[in-house]
């Protein structure tokens, strides 16, 4: 193949392949050559140019296939254009001479086809340079058009199209001609070429008035006439020019100049509608031949006209754009509806509902999608006043019963199909318009609702069905109107309980509400169900009473019951429904169903002797309506259905089965029309009993299905019904050759009911009233159920596949089919059908086939049957049986699998192979080559031996086959699309075989691309997706993409749909390449503008229908925003923004006129800006809402917190309602902090509190949902908490919207105004409550500007949480309180388990009702954590203080409230409240929140929110702060001991360490809290001495004996969960972890959350001991000094800044609270304690030597032992051992290199040297001052370079000054003769001063300035000290001149300091 890629043919390569390899290369040159001619140098071309064309031109005669001579034809064509244009004529005349030619040969046809679209090609190319040539070769071509056949025909028009458009105006003088040569083939046999001609029409009205003038009435009925016995394709090609020609008629896009010159008269808008409508009502053929003719046609329209023209009102409308629907819309309107009701489109019903279903197609397709939401709402008007107009004239009919008025009772009947299209249109906008719909409801000069009511009361059971279904669409839309319509019907059907058309109406319309209950989130109020249930057993109770009303009572009972079992159990929650529906319900229904059908033999034979027909007409009714209630009740309550009742429920049903048999003697006694009502039960039995085990009814088996076999061998039903599952039970892949890919169309509503054996397209509502409340099925926009002769036989085939393998199980014989003579019949069944003439049931005969090998499974039978198949093959010669058994072999294959029929593959591929090159029968070729393509899938890798021959047939093929053979290059597509996946991922390697195989993909792709099928197009795009899925290089992107992007707006739904997958696909992988190739469409103006790929696809999803497609499109932008919006942000936001903020100023379309898919994309020219852009739709808003949602968490995934993501801010919110809040709480939450570029110390969200405030007050009003509501008070407290707003003021505005939600939570359960299901009232107001809580424990982020000054009453920022937010909840707080504690008292009673289900109140609580008790669990769960934050802030705050008054509890409350209220645990509901003391009522609030928090701590489910955690444990943390709280905890210690075992469940689970910390701060506050209560038990006792019953030191854990025992202990509660956490910080404090090397490694430096939690737990720890008695503390000193010491260890590790970590301060001041316990002085415990003190210290010392690693912080150390020598006695730790670790610990300090270390180690000193006790400071002064004196002289020669040094020195000098203080008077002379030398060795002379270093200077000044103030000190030691040595006397004189000298100028001294000035570095605690 490679050596095809070259610009001249390379003959020799073509001379050396064989000879069928040659059009493959031919076409691979071509191909290369046409993409490599447009980038080519134009001189390199011109060179070749003469010897390219004469080899292209010796293609021509080469007889090409058709991809070849369309790409040869393309080539020449460019060549021309490119090169040089001397031989064009040339070439010209050589082709003109071949389409002359004589030669009439198959043989010679490719060669006349090659020329004829040579000539298009070249017209089209260079159109008026050929100018002068046109006339001849136009004429040239007319003739041969007449006697060509039919591929010559469609070429040739094909090109005569290219000529009309390359020459445009030029060609006026031919256009007569060419429409009179065209016009008559427009009836051609051929449908390619109607197709052609029609294109080429198309094409010709462009510019040839007469068209759509003078000759417009001709086209029109020619147009008719083509449509008759047409295709698909011709249906399309046909309305397209059909509508495209009426629509150049009534608006000329000519200039008006041509039109005045002709004098041409334009067509008016009545009379291009009239035209359209004769073909809508009469058909083609006829109306203007002779009226004997006519009569003749039977008057039947004709169905294919109808569908045509129903397209071409489409093509119509969208030409003319949706600017002028809109202004004509009217008109349109009443236009279409009356075709509907014209006698001639409704003759029979069938064809009524066909004609209906087409004008609503014609409705939808252009009201749908050509309008905006405003265009919308204003066409939902028109059609109501449309509706209304109809529904007064059906009255005064109906009122004027005496005038026997014929033509009124026509005009009723009529009317009926008018309101059905209407009500479903104003259905599908209504929910479409989604919320936006609300102005239609609201504004009551619309009266929408009392339209669509009214018609519920028409003559038709039609209307009223339509008119039900529109209000259902209405409620589900704008759900906060269900419950006020299921009213407002209940009160109507009780008014009008007389009137039978109300009886029915009114109970449709709330059947319909009710099965639309599910699709709203919110429900129901649960009292709606029971009034459903009473209503419907009262119109049964009194059907009987009045035999004009008895039918409809009858009807409507059973229909209302049905309806509200669909509720199932989405009104009502699980147990409660058991409950309620078990007590109430379910036996009165047993009973009601039981009694409609007789008993007994004996009372059925009674009934039908006793009779008459109207009674049998209403009992059937009866017993069919009381089946559906069943069926309904089987199919939605599946949790219901217990052995029990489905054994009561067979009762009835048995009766029902025996009474079946009785039914044709009755219907023989009282006539035919009771056959429906027969048929009807026939088909409500069937349908139940599929939906029950067929276990339960196996005794029936026998009867029943000789039953169902009488039914669907139509035995007793002469009438020739069809059945619609055929096409469905068929394989979906068969679609090719059942046609039913038609399903897969947009025009698939009215497509259907040209489906020959389907009856589909026949579906209507009033078929089957019960489908009005079930779920529809997916893709259907409205219910259609079949006619119900069909329903019955498609149910009673269903039935019958269901129970008759249970028959055979029956039988002994288990897998197979059962006895010989069984398996028998069956194969002659089968076998018979494969020859029959109708392809559906050959299709459904080779299926039935592979099914019975796949179950009969012996490799005997698939062998006979293979062979059977074999030798029929090889002899017959009909296409029928060919065609059968070649689909025969498929289905073997298909269903038997590759391994099961291995051994036949070869000879049924060998056969195969042979059909398809069969080219007399393109039908052969195509189930041959769907049969292989099946081969292909199932065989898998067996099939590799075949892949080449395969292959290269289907190239041949594709090279060979004539294009309008469209079944035959789909079934090529397919084979491809499954060779290449059998070759699969192997395609990626580089052998010659492979290189062979994946070339030879490539082209057949390429050629399948190019094909004008739409369906070809599709099967070659998911060919080049298998092919990028296993060979990603060698698929070229570059041009699959745009070529995709191209597709994306096609007519066709199925390209549509590949071209999305295929994107969705690469879009997983490459979505920047796919991205960029896009764009480069938009530089040639093609669809694509500046907002790409991307822009095209949002705009897709609001005209799109399709499921698939949409969800497809949803997953491709998914992909492309998950790898390109970090990068790309502002592009994406722009999108998004774009989509949302879609005003509803822009209301037209500017779809443009849908021409075939190339000039779909003309450039956006001038006449678009005449029709611009539809906004974007509500789905599509919503959708954008969530991507913008995902672009915030993509950003702050990747950190970039991004300018531009605030602007997205100004979307306009309020209308997207559910999505657009949660945008905004995302935006709040994660830009709360992002600050402001422009304006520093401001953040970015202020600029929008107005936008915030605005979006959030929609949702507060009256009407909006729960949910919403719900959702608005979250983003309200996350916008209060954000600290965004800083003025009180402005904060007020979004605070008002929670007061006034808070009315509505006061205004308690009994309210009237209940629209949704309780739960959803719970919901609301637990939301509500959740807010307010969130706002009162939020502490703003920056301190507010408070208005009032209230800091002052509330101490510092940090204490009190809630702080000048206070204000704003402060006047709130009574009630808010009140509700609180109720809502936590509910949800502690609703979380009791169930085994305490009986001890609930019966009427529920505060805000839930029983009924709704589960789905209530799911909003209390959500929402009681920040509530019980909120109550323990207020309790501890106030409310402690604060009693429930009673007069308070009863004004706020009503009274069920009240009552709900006064029950607390422990406390009978009768009790007045008011008898409570505070001390009990607080006992109660304690114990409520200590059990909901104990409860929900010990075993939060790993799936609730971290921040439920942390509320309950701030909750926990402030509730004991408050002095009630610690005395109730203390009093009782095992609440404690159980609060603390469950905080350290809680940490084994969770880990986050924000948890840790949240839950040492509670351990604190518990121990704190045993601290104070037992010091205050200590102080009564002292108080109380003179008893000296009870020693208070024993007060206490431990007592007199120090035992402590677990589970009642809380010091060992509280060292077990101390422990847990240090281990889990500290590993190597366990015993456990053994010091092998690698835990010895593993010592890492802790975190700094896990520094503080370490801290936090040695200060914990060091509490405990003054919770036990002395006898206790000697049991738990060990372990705790052990922990405290190795903590020291571990953490007092030197660090660089000296910076003392957080652990080791605990540690120190541990150990100081340890060693200064006063309870452990007893005589008892002194000498353990002596021996723990002693040996603390010893470890100290030990792991502080010198040699020991890791290297310990010396400070820490020496602190550490200073605390010790300070706190403790000298009996203890005055030993010799321990003194000499000691001060050897000093002595390294001393003689430490680092200045900060002796720093510290003086300052230390400086503390021991002062101790109180003489006898232990005496040694260390002895031992340590020496070495000082000798560190303070040295000084001298090496003086301080830096502060710190300097900082030493100082810190040294001031101990000195203290010893020389201490010291006696007699002494005093020889201790400062050591001092004033030192300091006075630190003064420097003049000289030296200048240029001494500033700590040098320093120095130097504080030696001058302590030396003259010792001087006075000490006057007498002074002198004799100076007096001894002159030399200092000199130096301090010259120093003290020298410094008077210098500051002569300042004017006073500074005092100089103190000795005992205080040390310059503070610790960070004061340890002494």
């Amino acid at each position: 193949m490679e050596l095809a890629h070259s610009l001249l043919l390379n003959e020799e390569a073509l001379a050396q392949i064989t000879e069928a390899k040659r059009p493959v290369f031919i076409f691979e040159w071509l191909r290369f050559l046409d993409k490599v001619l447009v980038a080519a140098n134009k001189t390199d071309v011109k060179e070749k140019q003469k010897k390219l064309v004469e080899q292209l031109t010796g293609l021509i005669s080469s007889s090409p296939g058709p991809p070849t001579r369309k790409l040869l034809a393309k080539n020449l064509a460019a060549l021309y254009s490119i090169g040089d244009t001397f031989t064009v004529f040339q070439t010209l005349d050589k082709c003109n001479d071949i389409i002359k030619s004589k030669d009439d040969t198959a043989a010679y046809l490719p060669t006349k086809l090659a020329a004829v679209a040579c000539v298009g090609a070249f017209y089209e190319k260079m159109g008026r340079m050929l100018g002068s040539s046109f006339p001849e070769t136009v004429n040239n071509l007319l003739k041969s058009l007449k006697s060509a056949e039919s591929q010559g025909r469609s070429e040739i028009l094909m090109s005569l199209q290219k000529v009309l458009n390359g020459l445009g105006g030029a060609a006026a003088s031919c256009h007569r001609d060419i429409y009179k040569n065209a016009r008559s083939l427009l009836t051609d046999r051929s449908m390619a070429v109607r197709c052609a001609v029609a294109k080429c029409l198309l094409e010709l009205q462009n510019e040839a008035v007469f068209m759509w003038t003078a000759e417009l009435e001709n086209v029109a009925t020619l147009c008719f006439k083509a449509l008759e016995n047409s295709n698909y394709g011709v249906r399309v090609a046909v309305s397209k020019l059909l509508g495209t020609v009426m629509a150049t008629a009534l608006i000329p896009k000519q200039a008006t100049g041509t039109m005045m010159r002709q004098n041409v008269k334009r067509a008016t808008l009545e009379e291009v509608l009239e035209l359209m409508a004769t073909g809508f009502l009469r058909g083609g053929s006829g109306f203007l031949k002779s009226g004997g003719e006519m009569l003749k046609v039977g008057g039947s329209v004709n169905r294919e006209v109808r569908v045509g023209v129903t397209q071409a009102y489409v093509v119509f409308v969208t030409t003319l754009g949706g600017q002028w629907l809109e202004r004509n819309f009217a008109t349109f309107l009443s236009h279409v509806l009356d075709l509907v009701s014209h006698p001639r489109a409704t003759q029979t019903h069938v064809e009524a509902v066909y004609s209906r279903r087409c004008v609503s197609f014609i409705l939808r397709a252009t009201v749908g999608s050509l309008l905006g939401e405003k265009a919308q709402i204003a066409a939902a008007k028109d059609i109501c006043q449309a509706i209304g107009k109809q529904m007064k004239a059906v009255e005064a009919v109906v009122n004027d019963a005496n005038s026997e008025n014929k033509s009124g009772a026509a005009d009723v009947a009529a009317s009926q199909h008018v309101m059905v299209c209407a009500l479903q249109e104003l259905g599908s906008l209504v929910q479409s318009l989604n919320a936006t719909a609300s102005p239609l409801i609201q504004e009551p000069s619309i009266g929408l609702l009392e339209t669509v009511t009214s018609v519920l009361l028409h003559p038709s059971m039609a209307a009223r069905l339509a008119a039900a279904w529109c209000l259902r669409c209405v409620a589900v839309a704008l759900p906060f109107q269900l419950t006020p319509f299921l009213d407002r019907c209940a009160e109507r059907l009780n008014n009008l309980k007389t009137s039978p058309e109300a009886v029915s109406g009114y109970s449709f319309a709330m059947a319909a509400l009710l099965g639309g209950v599910h699709q709203c989130p919110l429900g129901i109020p649960h009292a709606k169900g029971k009034m459903v249930v009473s209503i419907a057993e009262d119109l049964l109770r009194t059907a009987a009473q009045n035999s004009r009303l008895s039918l409809q009572r009858t009807q409507a009972g059973w229909l209302l019951l049905g309806a509200l079992m669909t509720l199932g159990l989405c009104l009502l929650d699980s147990h409660f429904f058991f409950f309620f529906f078990f007590r109430y319900h379910l036996p009165k229904m047993l009973l009601l169903w039981r009694n409609v059908f007789p008993r007994s033999l004996k009372e059925l034979e009674a009934e039908k002797a006793r009779g008459d027909s109207f009674t049998w007409q209403v009992t059937l009714e009866g017993r069919a309506g009381a089946l559906c209630a069943m069926r309904s009740f089987v199919a939605h309550c599946p949790e219901l259905l217990t052995e029990d009742v489905i054994r009561k429920l067979m009762t009835p049903i048995e009766c029902a089965m025996t009474m079946m048999s009785h039914i044709p003697s009755v219907i023989k006694a009282h006539g035919a029309h009771l056959k429906a009502s027969a048929a009807m039960v026939r088909l409500r039995l069937y349908d139940i009993l599929a939906l029950l085990p067929p276990k339960t009814y196996e005794g029936s088996f026998n009867a029943l299905l000789r039953e169902l076999v009488a039914e669907f061998t139509l035995t007793d039903n002469s009438a020739n019904t069809t059945t619609s599952l055929l096409r469905s039970l068929c394989h979906y892949d068969d679609s090719v050759l059942l046609g039913s890919w038609l399903q897969e169309t947009d025009h698939k509503s009215i497509e259907d009911q040209l489906q020959p054996n389907s009856a589909s397209g026949s579906g209507a509502l009033e078929h089957d009233p019960s489908s009005i409340y079930l779920r529809i099925p997916a893709g259907e926009a409205v219910p259609g159920p079949l006619p119900l002769g069909v329903s019955v036989i498609d149910a009673s085939v269903a039935l019958f596949g269901v129970v008759f393998p249970h028959q055979n199980i029956l039988s002994e014989n288990k897998s197979t089919l059962g006895p010989e003579e069984v398996r028998k019949s069956a194969l002659t069944l089968v076998m018979g059908a494969l020859d029959n003439p109708n392809p559906i049931l050959r299709c459904a005969a080779g299926e039935a086939l592979g099914r019975m090998a796949q179950v009969v499974g012996e490799a005997s039978f698939i062998a006979r049957m293979a062979q059977y198949s074999f030798d029929k093959l090889k002899s017959a010669r009909d296409v029928v049986s060919r065609t059968g058994h070649s689909l025969a072999l498929g289905c073997l294959h298909r269903y038997v699998g590759g391994i099961g029929s291995g051994q036949h593959l070869k000879t049924s591929v060998s056969i195969l192979l042979a059909l398809a090159q069969d080219g007399t029968s393109p039908e052969v070729q195509t189930w041959s080559l769907h049969s292989l393509a099946l081969i292909v899938d199932s065989s898998g890798p067996m099939y590799r031996g075949y892949v080449e021959p395969t292959l290269s047939l289907v190239l041949t093929l594709l090279l060979t086959v004539p294009p309008s053979h469209t079944e035959v290059h789909q079934c090529l597509g397919r084979c491809l699309g499954a060779i290449i996946t059998t070759v699969g991922p192997e395609l990626q390697g580089n052998g010659a075989t492979i290189s062979t195989i994946r070339s030879s993909c490539l082209v057949g792709c390429a050629i399948t691309q190019d094909h004008s099928d739409s369906l070809v197009q599709a099967a070659a795009i998911s060919c080049l997706q298998q092919l990028h899925m296993f060979a990603p290089r060698h698929v070229n992107l570059s041009s699959l993409v745009p070529s995709l992007c191209v597709h994306l707006c096609s007519s066709h739904l199925l390209l549509r749909r590949a071209a999305v997958a295929c994107l969705r696909q690469l879009a997983q992988r490459e979505a920047a390449e796919v991205c960029e190739y896009a764009m480069s469409l938009a530089k040639n103006g093609v669809n694509i503008t500046e907002t790409g790929l991307e822009g095209v696809l949002f705009g897709m999803l609001d005209r799109e229908t399709d499921r698939k497609l949409c969800s497809d499109i949803h997953d491709t932008l998914g992909h492309m925003l998950s790898s390109l919006a970090v990068e790309n942000l502002s592009h994406w936001l722009m999108l998004c923004k774009d989509v949302l903020a879609a005003s509803s100023g822009n209301t037209f379309v500017g779809k443009k006129d849908e021409m075939d898919d190339d000039t779909m994309f003309t450039t956006l020219g001038e006449e678009d800006k005449s029709k611009p852009s539809v906004a974007p739709r509500w789905a599509t808003r919503v959708f954008a809402a969530d991507c913008l949602c995902r672009v915030i968490m993509l950003c702050e995934n990747a950190n970039k917190a991004h300018f531009d993501l605030a602007l997205a801010l100004l979307s306009v919110f309020n209308q997207l309602r559910m999505a657009g809040l949660q945008a905004l709480e995302d935006i709040i939450k994660k830009f709360a902090s992002v600050p402001e570029p422009e304006f520093p110390g401001h953040v970015i969200l202020e600029q929008y509190q107005a936008n915030v405030g605005a979006a959030l007050r929609p949702a507060f009003s009256q009407d909006t949902p729960s949910d919403i509501t719900a959702k608005a008070c979250q983003v309200c407290s996350a916008w209060i908490g954000s600290g965004v707003v800083s003025d009180l003021n402005d904060l007020r505005r979004v605070h008002n919207l929670l007061v006034s939600s808070l009315d509505k939570v006061q205004a308690g359960k009994g309210s009237s105004s209940q629209l949704y299901r309780e739960s959803a009232t719970t919901m609301e107001k637990l939301a509500v409550l959740k807010a307010w809580a969130e706002e009162a424990e939020t502490k703003p982020k920056r301190v507010l500007k408070s208005t009032e000054e209230d800091e002052d009453d509330f101490g510092t920022v940090d204490e009190l949480p809630p702080d000048s937010l206070i204000t704003l909840v402060q006047p709130e707080l009574p009630a808010l309180s009140r509700l609180w504690l109720a809502a936590l008292k509910d949800y502690a009673l609703l979380t009791l388990p169930a085994e305490f289900a009986t001890q609930l109140p019966p009427d529920g609580g505060a805000f839930y009702t029983p009924e709704t008790i589960d789905t209530a669990r799911l909003h209390y769960r959500n929402s009681w954590a920040p509530i019980l934050h909120a109550v323990a802030l207020w309790l501890n705050s106030t409310g402690f203080n604060a009693s429930e008054s009673t007069e308070e509890t009863a004004a706020a409350m009503p009274n069920s409230q009240k009552r709900a209220t006064s029950v607390t645990l422990n406390q009978a509901p009768g009790t007045p409240p008011s008898t409570k003391s505070l001390l009990d009522i607080n006992k109660d609030r304690m114990h409520l929140i200590l059990g909901v928090s104990i409860q929900f701590l010990c075993s939060p489910r790993p799936e609730e929110p971290v921040e439920h955690v942390t509320s309950c444990l701030q909750a926990l943390h402030t509730l004991l702060d408050s002095p009630c709280a610690r005395i109730h905890i203390a009093e009782d210690q095992l609440l404690g001991v159980e609060l603390l075992s469950v905080l350290h469940r809680l940490l084994l689970t969770w880990d986050p360490p924000s948890v840790q910390l949240l839950v040492t701060g509670v351990v604190q506050q518990i121990v704190r809290a045993a601290q104070d209560y037992l010091q205050e038990k200590r102080n009564t006792l002292n108080e109380d001495d003179s008893e000296e019953k009870e020693n208070p030191l024993a007060l206490g854990e431990g007592g007199e004996s120090g035992g402590l025992v677990p589970g009642k202990s809380l010091v060992f509660a509280a060292m077990e969960l101390l422990m847990f956490i240090l281990v889990r910080h500290m590993p190597h404090l366990s015993s456990k972890v053994p010091d092998s090397p690698s835990h010895v490694a593993a010592k890492s430096h802790l975190s700094e959350e896990s520094a503080r939690l370490v801290a936090a737990t040695v200060t914990i720890l060091s509490d405990l001991p003054s919770l036990c008695s002395s006898a206790g503390c000697m049991t738990v000193l060990p372990t705790i000094l052990f922990l405290i010491t190795r903590v020291l260890k571990e953490t007092a590790i030197k660090s660089a800044d000296n910076q003392v970590p957080p652990p080791v301060s605990a540690a120190l001041q541990g150990i100081k609270t340890i060693v200064t316990l006063p309870t452990v002085r007893t005589d008892e415990t002194q000498k353990q304690w002596t021996g723990l003190i002693r040996s603390t210290l010893a470890s100290i010392l030990e792991y502080s030597q010198p040699a020991s690693k890791p290297i310990l912080d010396e400070v820490s150390i020496l602190t550490a032992i200073a605390l010790f020598l300070w706190s403790a006695s000298t009996e203890i730790i005055g030993v010799q051992c321990l003194q000499n670790g000691c001060m050897n610990r000093f002595k390294s300090a001393l003689n430490s290199c680092d200045p900060w270390v002796q720093a510290k180690c003086y300052q230390l000193l400086l503390s021991v040297f002062q101790h109180t006790n003489r006898a232990l400071s005496t040694p260390y002064i002895h031992s340590l001052a020496p070495i000082m004196v000798e560190k303070l002289k040295a000084v001298e020669r090496s003086r301080p370079n830096n502060n710190l040094e300097l900082l030493a020195v100082k810190e040294g000098i001031k101990v000195l000054e203290t010893l020389v203080a201490l010291g006696e008077e007699q002494n005093r002379v020889q201790l400062l003769a050591l001092l004033v030398p030192t300091l006075i060795s630190y003064l420097l002379n003049e000289n030296a001063f200048a240029s001494a270093s500033t700590a040098s200077k320093d120095l130097h000044e504080f030696a001058l300035q302590n030396l003259m103030h010792i001087g006075p000190l000490y006057p007498h030691a002074f002198k004799t000290v100076m007096g001894a040595a002159p030399e200092l006397k000199t130096r301090l004189e010259t120093a003290v001149r020298a410094s008077q000298a210098s500051k002569a100028k300042a004017a006073a001294r500074q005092p100089p300091p103190t000795v005992h000035s205080t040390p310059t570095i503070k610790l960070k605690t004061s340890f002494f």
